[in-house]
This record gives structure tokens, sequence and C-alpha cells, in this order.
């Protein structure tokens, strides 16, 4: 991940404080090594695997209903977007580059992958959506719902070109114009069309949604009641129906993007647009190199999947496009963990920091005593064995359960072999994926 201390020295990464660490190439062998053996016993013990079915632990009355949790959240929405206009232009100390970047693109989606989806909470538009189709009487429709998830690809799309692409992901002011207009076309939109056309319309909660799915905890809400549910990782994708197209073109972005946003930073994608990885000179030389990068890794990602699932229906038959695509998101969620593991140590420090002191005066508001962002951990010989050897799980578990999760699939009226194809490509990402960890970046 490069450190992004001005736009002109950004690479792949919005958020400045990142660092570079590659995963040691040994962990790398051995991680591929392991993927392939276990892979081919999961293979071999098909009609021995577990039955994944979900279990109520928890049922209670809805306390905080999810529209007033919402509407909290929006405002401190706005908190967010006054800071960035009028804060402190160092993203190193705004809290609405900080807060974002860390909390809402790493730690949002991660403690979704672990206890269910948390956007749901805190979702800024829920709550408004509802409040204002209330006052102004509004219970239809413009059949918005006719374009299926087609809205959130391009919102999607165009987050990803601005994240790695573009000059300024770092910018507080930059980011908080950005964010208040698309926070008000969705909201707009969804005015017009209901609250519940944000799953399929808005793209940072089709993104978490579809991640909570592997989760082993999520929640079942009504109006009245919730539900806690546990059950082994990825039981809610087994019981997802097939996708639409347009789900499925969402699906195979958020894995292209994933794969460029590590891509970007290697020293071999470097030499590729000609660049000097020991003299960067800024992602404005390279826009469209990135650009075409990035549709051309989206394009072949989407081809390779929608090939391997092709293969598999002519040798097995019976097998399912999108609950296959989406055990693809168990590789995508690991190898997030994996990627931004370290910016989360080093930015969350810078955020924790902002937090307690967001105005630079000396003050404590979560009771810290002062202290001072370090990177001295990244040269503990006995701190990093445990972030290696964290990304080395991450990625080799997502792998095994996505594996585990396309035996259960294509078994579903599928021939044995049907799931070869898409094992093989599962195999070829998370080696890909292991690669991007472990060969030289810049920085």
């Amino acid at each position: 991940m490069a450190v992004l201390l001005t736009p002109g020295l950004a690479f792949a990464c919005a958020l400045p404080p990142s660092v570079i660490l590659t995963l040691p190439t040994g962990h790398y062998i051995t991680a591929a090594a392991l993927t392939v053996a276990l892979t081919a016993l999961l293979g071999a013990a098909v009609h021995r695997l577990p039955v994944m079915a979900p279990r109520l632990v928890w049922e209670h009355r809805v306390l905080l209903p999810v529209a007033l949790t919402s509407y909290l959240s929006f405002l401190v929405f706005l908190a967010l977007i006054f800071v960035g206009l009028f804060g402190e232009r160092d993203p190193m100390h705004n809290l609405m580059t900080l807060v974002f970047w860390t909390g809402v693109w790493i730690v949002v989606p991660i403690g979704s992958m672990l206890f269910g989806n948390l956007w749901r909470a805190i979702n800024p538009w829920f709550g408004p959506v509802r409040i204002a189709r209330t006052l102004l009487g509004r219970s239809g429709s413009i059949g918005l719902s006719r374009l299926g998830h087609w809205p959130a690809v391009l919102g999607y799309a165009g987050f990803v070109w601005f994240q790695m692409v573009s000059l300024y992901p770092d910018d507080p002011a930059v980011l908080a114009k950005l964010a208040l207009g698309y926070w008000l076309v969705i909201f707009t939109l969804a005015t017009l069309e209901g609250e519940d056309w944000l799953v399929r319309g808005e793209f940072l909660t089709v993104l978490f949604g579809l991640i909570s799915k592997v989760s082993p905890v999520w929640h079942e809400i009504d109006e009245r009641r919730t539900r806690l549910m546990v059950g082994w990782p990825g039981t809610q994708v087994l019981a997802m129906p097939s996708l639409s197209p347009s789900a499925v073109v969402f699906v195979s972005l958020a894995l292209a993007a994933l794969t460029f946003d590590g891509m970007a930073e290697t020293f071999w994608w470097q030499a590729l647009i000609g660049q000097n990885p020991l003299e960067p000179v800024g992602r404005s030389a390279v826009v469209w190199q990135n650009t075409v990068g990035l549709v051309a890794v989206w394009v072949g990602t989407l081809t390779l999947i929608l090939a391997a699932i092709t293969l598999a229906r002519r040798i097995g038959g019976g097998v399912a496009t999108g609950p296959v695509i989406l055990s693809f998101l168990a590789i995508a969620a690991g190898y997030h963990a994996a990627h931004y593991l370290v910016m989360l140590l080093t930015a969350g420090q810078y955020t924790l920091a902002a937090l307690n002191d967001p105005f630079l005066t000396g003050d404590s508001w979560l009771g810290l005593p002062p202290f001072y962002v370090s990177f001295g951990f990244l040269t503990d010989p006995g701190v990093m064995p445990f972030i290696y050897a964290a990304q080395f799980a991450a990625i080799l578990g997502a792998h095994l359960l996505a594996v585990l999760l396309g035996l259960k699939l294509a078994g579903q009226g599928a021939r044995p072999l049907a799931h070869v194809p898409m094992t093989v490509l599962m195999v070829a990402y998370t080696v890909l994926g292991l690669w991007l960890l472990s060969t030289a970046r810049t920085g």
C-alpha cells in the first residue's frame, strides 16, 4: 500500500498513512502449496462435507429501530462533511478522510465478515428517506427496481475509479463534496422509489450486504423483532437465489477492484506502464494507463468467471450462476482483510488520535492519554510474524470457504465434476492474491 503524503505521490490506496509490507516469499510458496493440497482434499471429501444450517440463538423485540440509528448516522455524516469542507486540510488530521477510508472502507466490511451486516444500522439514507416519504405522503415508486443492480454497478465503478485512479482521493474537501453529492443523488432516487431500493441501487449497501453473507453471525430484523442467527461461515450464501445479471457484474467488479488495487502497486505493473517504481511521478502521469488497466482487469475477471461457469454446466449441468459467483466473495473478503490489515494498524492510529483530539488543541475527548502515532512495530521481529500469519490465514481460510461453498452449490443438481472448472479458477485467484501480497511494490 502506498504512502500518500500528497496526491502527486499517490498510486493505488487512498489513505495517506499506508505502508508497504510484503508477505515473505516462504509464506507465499507455502500458502500456494497448501491451497492446492487442501482444495484437492475438500474435493475428495465432497460427500462428507458438514451440513451448513442456521441456528437461532437469541430473539427479542427491536430496541433501536433501524430508521433511528440510520438517522443518527446521517447526523454524524453531516458533521463529517462539515469537517471535510472547513476543517484541517491535512488528511492525516481530518476526520472526514480518516473515518471514511479507515472506518467505513476497512472496519465496516471486516466487521461485517465477522459479525453480520453492520452497515444496515448505520446506513445514512434509510432513516432520512423514510422520514421524507412520510412527510411527502409518498408510497409509490417510479420503476427504478426494473434496473436491478445497474445503478449500484455504476456508482461502484465511479467510486473505484476515484479511489484508485483519480488525483485527489485523500483530499478532505474533494471527498466531502463528492460524498455529499452522491448522498443527495441516492436520497432523491430512494425517496422517489422507496427505501427498500437501497439494497439494489446503492453500491455500499449492496457491497456490504454481500460481504456479510460469509459471516457466521447474522441478524434477521423486521419492524418488531430481531433474531440472532449463527451457522457455518457462508451458510447464508447457500440460501440465496441466483443473482441477476446486473448483480453478477457487480460481484465481478468487487473482485476486480481488489485485484487491481493490489496490482497497481506492484513493480510489475509500474514497469508495464513505463514508470520507474523508485522514482514515482504521481497519478496525473498515468491516469489513462490505470483507467485502462482497471477496466481490463474487470472485463477479464467477469470473462473468466462466466467461462468457468459455462464449462461447468457443460461438464456437469445444474450450476447456478449467481450463488456460485458469490462463493468467490469469500476470497475477496479474505484478500480485503489481508490487503488492508497494515493500513488498519497504521491509519487506525491516526483515526484514534483525531477522534481523541479533533481540533488539535490538546483535548482528550475519549479520555486517552497523549500518544504518538508509531510505525515501530512494523520493524519488530516479534510482531511482524503475527501480521504475516494473519495475512496468510485470511487468504488461505477464505479460499477454503469459497471452495466449500462452491462444492455445496455445484452439488445441488450437478454431477461431481461440475465443480472442477470453478475450483481451478478459485485456486488461481487465491494464488494471484498471495502473489500480490508477496511481490515487490511501491511505497
